[in-house]
């Protein structure tokens, strides 16, 4: 059982439980590390998402680029990384995203950046 410093609010534990439950969701994103699968995904995302079997709720999470809601899917955010690599998004966001805060408020929150507005 883990103990109570491993618990971060809002953060899900990326254990066995949700390995298991987000393994088609990681095995998609892990094949885009190949070109090939990555300009698939860009000319069909939908026949893309369905060569993996996912489900309805992670085809949606995929393609509204929900980052919070993959992890919480069971999705590795080391492999969900590379769905990044299609957009291309910046890695920022999707910090934001994890962390729950508008892009601007965690540059400079998170990364101490001096965001310029104009």
């Amino acid at each position: 059982m883990a103990d109570q410093q491993d618990n971060i609010p809002e953060t899900p534990l990326f254990d066995r439980a949700r390995s298991l439950k987000g393994y088609k969701l990681n095995k998609m994103a892990n094949a885009l590390g190949d070109p090939a699968n990555r300009e698939a995904f860009r000319a069909d995302e939908d026949a893309f998402l369905d060569r993996f079997g996912l489900s309805a709720e992670e085809k949606a999470a995929v393609k509204a680029r929900d980052w919070h809601e993959m992890v919480r899917l069971g999705g590795n955010l080391f492999f969900i990384l590379k769905i990044s690599a299609v957009d291309p998004v910046p890695i920022t966001q999707i910090g934001a995203a994890q962390a729950g805060m508008p892009h601007e408020q965690f540059l400079s929150e998170r990364l101490g950046k001096k965001v310029n507005h104009g």
